[in-house]
């Protein structure tokens, strides 16, 4: 006889799942095995910044860059605190050309947190943006 949490996945068993696929470089792979943990949340639910964050990270490796906005948004709304919801953020509004608006979340990043890489990420945009031919 099979029990009733049989048919629905433990979440932080999804959760971990997804975690181990992404850091094998397998996004799309990391966000099916995230679905369920994502869906069980209703619309007005926030949920937990932990998943969006680790969804976020799985659409942008694999170049669903809208939704890794999304997802990224979220978790600042969550924890505005969060430093590397920022500098991911700022990374995936760099790829979609948003520089102006990756500049600003990137300069938050490495306000709250200096590492080097989000100075180098953020020494980077304003180089492109430095560069940008139609700069005044």
């Amino acid at each position: 006889m099979s029990s009733p949490r049989a048919n629905h996945q433990d979440p932080v068993a999804a959760f971990r799942r997804a975690d181990r696929l992404l850091s094998r470089h397998r996004p799309l792979e990391a966000l099916d095995a995230l679905r369920p943990v994502l869906d069980a949340r209703g619309p007005d639910e926030p949920g937990d910044a932990s998943v969006h964050l680790l969804a976020g990270r799985a659409y942008l490796d694999s170049a669903q860059l809208r939704k890794a906005e999304a997802a990224f948004v979220r978790v600042v709304e969550m924890d505005p605190a969060d430093h590397y919801a920022r500098f991911a953020l700022g990374k995936t509004l760099q790829r979609q050309g948003r520089l102006g608006e990756a500049e600003t979340q990137l300069k938050i990043a490495s306000a709250m947190d200096p590492r080097p890489e989000y100075q180098e990420a953020l020494g980077e945009v304003r180089a492109r943006i430095a560069l940008a031919p139609d700069r005044p």
